[in-house]
């Protein structure tokens, strides 16, 4: 009987360690699938907002202009005042910028980070703008049925699956520019690649943000930070469009110290221009831009720049050496969701841009989602595993030596890339992700973190 007993525990023992040890496994199956998901073609839909050809995801705002001009004029006025309040914020504190450098990281100027000013809120914007995005439906309206609709509702619930350190803020307070200035120093990255769109127009959730670079120009220059262009894609963008765009960047900014200018292999140095969603114009329309012949070209002339088109599908590399453009980026944090933002296919990216003479600029993140605004989009999550998925992109990026990395996002907090600290927060029914078991600032300093080991290798790689 004893012995019996003994045998029984014995196995009731061993099934314990057994299941424990079988869901220890899945877990790490789990883990690894996270990181490294598997391959997933440009047919799988992704989202309304990413897809052009599925839905334009920029408005126009030309029929009503005049209107615009005039409901916008107190607006004008109160980001011209803001200017004045910045200026002057900034002429009283220049002095502890001395002891500011010492305390921060240096800036890598080829740490580039993508930087949205499209965020408001009552008190500086009289309405929230993006915080109270609207739930997007599927295109299938049998999957759109499924889910909810309507809108988010600021400041308790905002348009984002993470809830900011600084609450629902406005891109329009000097206070909240600074703090971004001084996160975005503080992760060494040099380049802030700021959306973009002409005066006058701005995407479908937003409003018209070309009077706030002024702004962002001077913080920037206050934290030695160099600010570029990401260039969206507004309605009719062509190769005349797009060369007054570039002039009147240039003219109206390009004396700015804060200003980037890339120096290229031949000593020249250009500013230079990342263009979102360039494959929905044809090659021929660019060419005319973007080579010598074209019959807009913007080559040779006090305009000539450098301009990095968007590779989401393997054929556009063809298409963007066609054209004319100067090089590519993959913006997208989705690992396995396209060609372009597929880890295991940047080497083969880097080897293509070599060959002709074209930059290649891969665009890392901190992990994505979006179900708060896309709530059927559960499929392209990508779980942040404590910074393990941000440090795999890391890697893989380093693994083929560019000149120049992108870091998709400071801050686009609808698509849950962002880098900006964020706290616990819960609400009603809503509890938000968080970076726990790390703090707020976790990902500014994994990013200075592989600041420092990028330079360290591009030193190894020069030599």
């Amino acid at each position: 009987i004893l012995n019996y007993d003994i045998m029984a525990r014995f196995r009731r023992r061993t099934c314990i360690i057994l299941l424990l040890f079988i869901l220890f496994i899945c877990s790490i199956m789990m883990a690894l699938k996270t990181l490294r998901p598997d391959r997933a073609g440009f047919g799988d839909p992704f989202g309304l907002g990413l897809l052009p050809e599925l839905q334009q995801r920029t408005v126009l705002l030309d029929s009503k202009q005049n209107s615009l001009n005039r409901a916008q004029g107190d607006a004008v006025t109160h980001v011209s005042n803001l200017h004045s309040i910045a200026v002057n914020t900034m002429k009283a504190s220049m002095s502890p910028v001395k002891k500011l450098e010492e305390e921060l990281s240096s800036p890598n100027y080829n740490f580039h980070i993508f930087y949205y000013t499209w965020y408001g809120n009552p008190q500086f914007d009289g309405k929230y703008i993006h915080w109270n995005h609207p739930l997007l439906p599927h295109w299938d309206p049998k999957i759109a049925n499924n889910y909810p609709k309507g809108r988010h509702n600021p400041p308790e619930d905002i348009g984002a699956n993470f809830y900011p350190e600084l609450g629902s803020y406005s891109s329009k307070d000097p206070a909240v520019i600074e703090a971004h200035m001084k996160q975005m120093r503080s992760a060494s990255t040099g380049v802030i690649v700021l959306s973009w769109y002409p005066p006058g127009m701005a995407d479908e959730n937003g409003e018209p943000t070309d009077d706030l670079v002024p702004v962002v120009l001077d913080y920037a220059h206050k934290y030695n930070l160099k600010v570029a262009f990401h260039i969206e894609p507004y309605k009719d963008r062509d190769d005349r469009s797009m060369y007054h765009n570039v002039k009147y960047i240039i003219d109206k900014y390009g004396s700015h110290p804060a200003f980037y200018r890339h120096k290229t292999s031949t000593g020249r140095l250009l500013p230079m221009f990342y263009v979102y969603d360039s494959y929905v114009t044809i090659p021929e329309i660019w060419a005319n831009l973007l080579t010598v012949s074209g019959s807009q070209s913007i080559r040779n002339t006090p305009y000539d720049s450098l301009f990095i088109a968007l590779l989401v599908e393997e054929r556009h590399k063809h298409d963007i050496h066609r054209s004319g453009f100067d090089g590519m980026y993959t913006y997208f944090a989705t690992n396995g969701f396209s060609y372009g933002s597929s880890h295991h296919n940047w080497a083969s990216l880097k080897a293509f841009c070599d060959s002709n003479n074209l930059m290649f600029i891969p665009s890392v993140g901190p992990g994505y989602i979006d179900t708060s605004i896309r709530p059927w989009n559960n499929h392209n999550t990508r779980n942040r595993v404590n910074g393990k998925y941000y440090e795999t992109a890391f890697s893989a990026a380093l693994l083929v030596r560019p000149e120049i990395i992108s870091i998709t996002s400071f801050n686009e907090w609808h698509e849950g890339t962002q880098i900006e600290k964020a706290v616990p927060k819960r609400t009603g029914q809503t509890v938000y992700l968080d970076y726990k078991p790390h703090k707020p600032n976790v990902y500014l300093e994994l990013t200075q973190k592989w600041s420092e080991k990028y330079r360290k290798e591009q030193e190894q790689w020069l030599m």
